[in-house]
């Protein structure tokens, strides 16, 4: 019999690469009827394997003398899930070496149960040792070629194996409440606990909320929240708040949640009918390469968005009133969807070092960027501009 937990990362794993399904939603469906301590260790096993496919691919290939791109979807989610179970956690060989068969015999795949059977075991005695000889680097640590390069690139080698290093351990558990709990940090409101009591606290990363309170809204004034859901940085905002979110169900949801000074719009900002905030906020889409840790999938599907940060930025400059403030952040550790984007904005530039001074960017202080293995936290870039 197939264990539970494993039976649903199963299943979240080929959700995922066949299905391009986001992990989380995945796993959510499947653990509905599992007990706490089986979805927790579901949770590891299928986000692990979602993390370090290409470990695990490499080690496939190698062991199994077969392309991955080959092999049948369910033997090679098993064997991916099975590989992960070897190398990165202490269950019992024999356990995650029956289990892989099952699963292939279990989706009818019996033509393929030797093959499964001999590749698990050839597992089982060498992927440790291949994985240890890897040399560091996005092989070794699962990371597409673009973003290491990428990271290199924009912090040097060193720092570029410490970022890859630290997304690929749990996050801090951060959260926003109105009063003092768990441990407090140096971003006001925000705290790092153990365990999440929703009725009191809202899970958030400390680098997320300062962008919000960055924007140093005050009662009284006009402000816009550009891309507003889910709507975390939204209930930081003080003033007259109109939030600003495209996809109809997403603001369906802010609005149900939002503090009475909050108006949400559902819209484009591009195409918003509404001008005159004396301060805006443009939390753009990006690349996400500073929530990594968080979403185990998102690596394999990031792409930057430059071209669009640049046309959310510049959309609400163009409502913000002449010598009005603009905060541009963005979850992501890439250069063209940083400071580049800035740069072409023609903004002016209000340097944030003197008030976040731990949190300056490595080669433009100016601006703000937490750093994952650094800071603990999200990796977040944040720019405080003003129009002229």
């Amino acid at each position: 019999m197939i264990a539970p937990a494993r039976r649903a990362a199963y299943e979240v794993v080929r959700r995922v690469f066949e299905e391009d399904a986001y992990a989380d939603r995945a796993l959510e469906s499947a653990v509905s009827t599992l007990d706490a301590r089986d979805r927790a260790l579901a949770q590891r096993l299928a986000y692990g394997t979602v993390q370090r496919a290409r470990t695990l691919d490499f080690g496939i290939e190698q062991l199994g003398k077969r392309p991955v791109r080959k092999l049948d979807a369910p033997v090679k989610a098993a064997l991916r899930l099975g590989a992960y179970q070897l190398a990165f956690t202490d269950q019992a060989e024999h356990a995650v070496v029956d289990d892989a068969v099952e699963l292939v015999r279990a989706a009818r795949l019996e033509r393929a149960v030797p093959f499964t059977n001999a590749v698990m075991r050839r597992l089982a005695h060498g992927l440790n040792g291949l994985v240890a000889s890897l040399p560091e680097g996005p092989v070794k640590l699962s990371y597409p070629d673009w973003i290491a390069e990428t990271w290199t690139r924009d912090f040097g080698a060193e720092t570029a194996l410490a970022l890859m290093r630290a997304q690929n351990e749990p996050p801090a558990l951060e959260v926003r409440a109105d009063e003092p709990v768990g441990y407090p940090t140096d971003v006001p409101g925000a705290y790092q606990v153990d365990t999440v009591d929703i009725s009191r606290m809202r899970p958030m990363s400390r680098a997320s909320q300062l962008a919000a309170l960055v924007v140093g809204s005050q009662d009284g004034e006009r402000v816009l929240d550009a891309c507003a859901a889910p709507g975390g940085k939204t209930s930081i905002l003080r003033g007259e708040v109109t939030a600003v979110e495209v996809h109809p169900g997403r603001a369906q949801a802010l609005a149900a949640n939002v503090r009475p000074n909050v108006h949400v719009v559902n819209v484009d900002v591009r195409e918003l009918d509404e001008s005159g905030f004396q301060r805006a906020l443009v939390d753009a889409p990006c690349s996400g390469l500073g929530v990594l840790a968080r979403r185990p999938d998102l690596r394999w599907r990031a792409r930057p968005l430059p071209e669009l940060q640049r046309e959310l930025l510049a959309a609400s400059a163009e409502r913000t009133d002449p010598g009005g403030t603009i905060v541009y952040s963005v979850c992501t550790l890439n250069a063209d969807e940083n400071e580049a984007v800035v740069d072409a904005s023609g903004l002016e530039v209000l340097p944030l070092d003197g008030e976040w001074p731990q949190y300056a960017h490595p080669t433009r202080p100016e601006f703000l960027l937490t750093m994952p293995h650094r800071d603990r936290t999200s990796g977040f870039f944040i720019a405080r501009l003003r129009k002229p």
